[in-house]
């Protein structure tokens, strides 16, 4: 196992990654809102037709707390504001993109709490649909009442020809830790993206409540969907299930196959799909909230490798990348010392896709919930790990003021273990977004898009206020992204780069 030193090796500067050419890493623009905050991650896609992706992200003021500038489009070329959509509540999901209005640009479909689930005109932000809960006497959909959580795209079910919109509805916030009173089991729901019609729905097999944002796929050379889910919270034991998309499209998720469990914790991060046994058949590689790492084998549906990492506890999802060099999918992710909401330090851990081993391990900043991105940013074969955290004190009391926090956006080079800045800004924070990188104006360098929560006193977890930022990088992209964002570059969890995977 491999440990480097933050101190020794972070050298505040500009942009440290190497590449021939001089074109220069700059910030194209900085976006500052005013009394709200993010928990959603950046998504992206050309709604006003110039050329240039545009970001569409969630935002929010407090808890239960409605906002004018719940859904935010930020133009890509400017950074000015597109449009805006309210919302009753926080909006943490990110954008799943699908055209259901048939006018050629992709409307937004987004979710968040206190059930917000909305579709929304990608050129302008008006409401399409928003889901309206009138189930109190229904025997599955009365449970569907709390917070929606990131959604994908399934195939087209009612024959309308658009793809329609799979996600769960879970988790009851105003419950206090380690009690089983008053939670309710999650809702798997099909929802009809077009017009917001629910077209199947069942609860958890185990009863269970469910904060995972699902996956489905299928296995290449087959037609059948298959839905990877969790249940379970960070004190509430929960388990890892597969199941067929037609299951749920019957309302019945009762044969659904558990793929791993855990007591005293549940399965919050979505998992990952990716062939690290090179049969041809993507496995799946999910983190419990107890830090527990599995990998299941896709085609015989038995465990390849389990790797705990003691004391700790995540809620983080995997960036998928060629870390170690040999081709095989190797995964990066961050855990949290202490027991939630305690939680204290930082821990980065990549593991290495044949075996499960941790080749590298470090302790950068305090507690995170947001997920890393990958890209070889140096052209040496080796991706790199983008992460942003926080730099503060972890042991200081968050109820005594004077607490000075930074927000800190880094690169860390599997090859040599050393930790480029690519930007930092005190007085910030960044506790949820995942950051987004891709080449967003089409020029062949990568850009990177990211989020910050402006943090001037000791609470973390306040909004009052946000930057987004666009930085150009000098990093000349000789292959598209491919785990750039959250749940990577096309938001469905799948890593498609792998050689042995046949599509």
């Amino acid at each position: 196992m491999l440990k480097f030193s933050f101190h020794l090796i972070l050298f505040f500067v500009a942009v440290l990654l190497v590449n021939c050419t001089n074109k220069k890493s700059e910030l194209v623009w900085e976006t500052k809102l005013y009394q709200i905050g993010s928990q959603s991650s950046p998504r992206t896609a050309d709604l006003n037709g110039d050329g240039v992706l545009d970001i569409v992200i969630g935002a929010a003021k407090g808890e239960y707390q409605h906002t004018e500038q719940g859904i935010l489009a930020i133009n890509g070329d400017t950074g000015e504001v597109l449009w805006q959509q309210e919302a009753s509540d926080q909006v943490f999901g990110s954008a799943t993109f699908n055209d259901i209005t048939g006018d050629g640009v992709q409307d937004v479909l987004i979710s968040g709490r206190s059930r917000n689930l909305k579709a929304l005109d990608g050129t302008n932000g008006k409401v399409i649909w928003d889901y309206s809960y009138q189930f109190e006497h229904d025997s599955i959909l009365q449970y569907a009442r709390f917070n929606f959580y990131n959604s994908v795209l399934v195939p087209d079910q009612n024959q309308d020809g658009i793809r329609d919109l799979l996600v769960i509805n879970g988790g009851n916030s105003k419950v206090m830790p380690n009690t089983e009173k008053n939670r309710f089991p999650g809702v798997l729901m099909v929802f009809d993206s077009k017009t917001g019609q629910i077209l199947a729905a069942d609860t958890m097999p185990d009863g269970k409540e469910s904060y995972m944002s699902p996956v489905c796929f299928s296995q290449p050379g087959s037609d059948k969907k298959q839905i990877v889910f969790g249940t379970g919270g960070e004190t509430i034991s929960g388990n890892l299930y597969i199941a067929d998309l037609a299951d749920l499209m019957a309302n019945d998720l009762s044969g659904a196959k558990v793929l791993a469990s855990e007591t005293g914790h549940g399965f919050i991060a979505p998992p990952v799909l990716a062939d690290i046994s090179g049969d041809g058949f993507y496995d799946i590689v999910a983190i419990s909230h107890a830090s527990t790492i599995v990998a299941i084998d896709g085609k015989l549906g038995e465990r390849i490798w389990e790797t705990n990492i003691p004391h700790t506890e995540s809620s983080s999802s995997f960036a998928v990348g060629n870390f170690t060099g040999d081709q095989v999918p190797d995964f990066f992710t961050f855990v949290s010392m202490g027991v939630w909401p305690g939680s204290t330090t930082s821990i980065q851990i990549m593991l290495d896709g044949k075996n499960g081993h941790i080749s590298y391990q470090d302790s950068l900043g305090c507690v995170t919930f947001s997920s890393p991105v990958a890209y070889d940013l140096n052209g040496d074969g080796i991706d790199e790990a983008i992460l942003s955290y926080n730099n503060y004190p972890c042991d200081w009391d968050i109820e005594v003021d004077g607490l000075e926090i930074e927000n800190l956006l880094v690169a860390i080079n599997f090859n040599n273990g050393s930790i480029s800045s690519i930007d930092g800004t005190k007085g910030f924070k960044n506790v949820f977004s995942t950051p987004w990188i891709g080449d967003l104006d089409g020029d062949g360098y990568l850009d990177i898009v990211y989020s910050q929560c402006y943090s001037p006193n000791s609470n973390i977890l306040s909004f009052l206020g946000m930057n987004i930022k666009r930085i150009s990088s000098n990093v000349s992209m000789n292959e598209p992204t491919v785990w750039g964002g959250y749940m990577g570059s096309n938001g469905d969890g799948v890593y498609k780069r792998t050689e042995g995977v046949n599509e």
